[in-house]
């Protein structure tokens, strides 16, 4: 596997892609099995590309992933069409969806996959009909995709794994951690979870357990939690979970067992999630404007579809990549990175519950 050092900042990754737009075509990737160039540009017109989301647990999909790509999409070539699809955590159903939009002509595939093993099947059937795919936000390792689209999953565990650890040094906490995971069928929770073992390891607290959270469930996070709570109780000094649906969910278990929250992680900046953060209930999350990649996802899906062969900025899993990285969030800096950066608005997230908080750190 070879992977070269990433961007060091999201902001940075706004500026690169802005101005070069991921921009390298039609030379040769690094794909093995990409599939067959398309046709020419005139073969654009009217086409349709396949835009296919994993879950409904996370709302990122429904309510960023795909306005902002249908955006792009329809930037980049009015006359073009997006056929959406959710999967709702069912890797059959998916490649169902696949089938479909394959009957369907389509010129593309961009797919978030449920199951990365199981969407090597897709990606096995598309190329067999000249048909890319662009695996978003999730690779697809046992078949290596067209081109990969992520912000870097390992590097986003080692950055909420390490803020954690450094603030309960800070605050020379004693005890030890839980680790809560993602889901055990996606290669991306696999990635942050090898990346929050990279931190907490070698801090010196003890790893008290971990638990792989099937389909990201939040209730499932919680009630796994809810056990871990009876059987180490105080012990537990802080939970790295690997999104915010799975933090939500542990920060629920230790409301409902009458416990005072210990510090929290996240992933994804959901909007609870930062609202969580002002009151206090969750120490960190990761910013990772979606905009960013489902813009760039459009960017080498048009290319794809007007049959040229962008090149990866970096290779992961034999596929070429681009990983971008992205930004911790605490509430020291919730304000700068959410806010003052216009990716949130303070009127869809100081409601009256959170009114005092917000005006404490000065979000308005």
């Amino acid at each position: 596997m070879n992977r070269t050092k990433m961007r060091t900042s999201a902001f940075a990754a706004v500026a690169v892609l802005a101005t070069s737009a991921l921009a390298a075509c039609g030379s040769d990737s690094t794909g093995g099995d990409a599939a067959a160039p398309t046709g020419s540009g005139a073969a654009v017109e009217n086409a349709k590309v396949a835009f296919l989301m994993p879950d409904l647990a996370s709302t990122r999909y429904e309510l960023q992933d795909k306005p902002l790509f249908e955006a792009k999409m329809k930037q980049l070539c009015p006359s073009c069409s997006v056929i959406y699809q959710n999967a709702d955590s069912d890797a059959a159903k998916q490649q169902q969806q696949a089938n479909s939009a394959l009957a369907q002509g389509v010129k593309a595939i961009v797919i978030d996959p449920v199951d990365s093993a199981a969407a090597a099947t897709i990606v096995q059937t598309a190329q067999a009909q000249q048909v890319p795919v662009i695996a978003y936000d999730r690779p697809i390792p046992a078949k290596p995709a067209d081109y990969y689209i992520s912000f870097d999953n390992e590097k986003i565990g080692a950055m909420i794994g390490q803020s954690l650890v450094d603030h309960l040094k800070e605050e020379k906490a004693e005890g030890g951690l839980l680790q809560v995971n993602g889901s055990p069928t996606d290669a991306a929770a696999g990635l942050i979870k090898k990346g929050i073992h990279s931190a907490i390891d070698p801090s010196g607290f003890k790893l008290l357990a971990e638990y792989d959270t099937p389909d990201w469930e939040p209730a499932k996070a919680q009630s796994w939690v809810s056990g871990q709570i009876t059987q180490f109780g105080d012990d537990i000094v802080g939970v790295v979970a690997a999104n915010d649906g799975t933090g939500g969910g542990t920060i629920s278990a230790f409301k409902a067992a009458g416990k005072k929250v210990p510090p929290v992680t996240g992933n994804d900046a959901e909007v609870a999630a930062a609202q969580r953060i002002i009151k206090g209930d969750q120490y960190n999350t990761i910013s990772k404007p979606i905009k960013i990649v489902a813009e760039a996802a459009a960017d080498v899906a048009y290319q794809f579809m007007q049959g040229q062969k962008p090149a990866g900025k970096d290779t992961l899993f034999d596929t070429p990549s681009e990983l971008f990285v992205p930004t911790v969030v605490t509430k020291e800096n919730i304000k700068e990175v959410l806010f003052d950066s216009g990716i949130m608005k303070a009127a869809d997230v100081c409601t009256a519950e959170y009114a005092d908080g917000c005006a404490e750190l000065g979000i308005k």
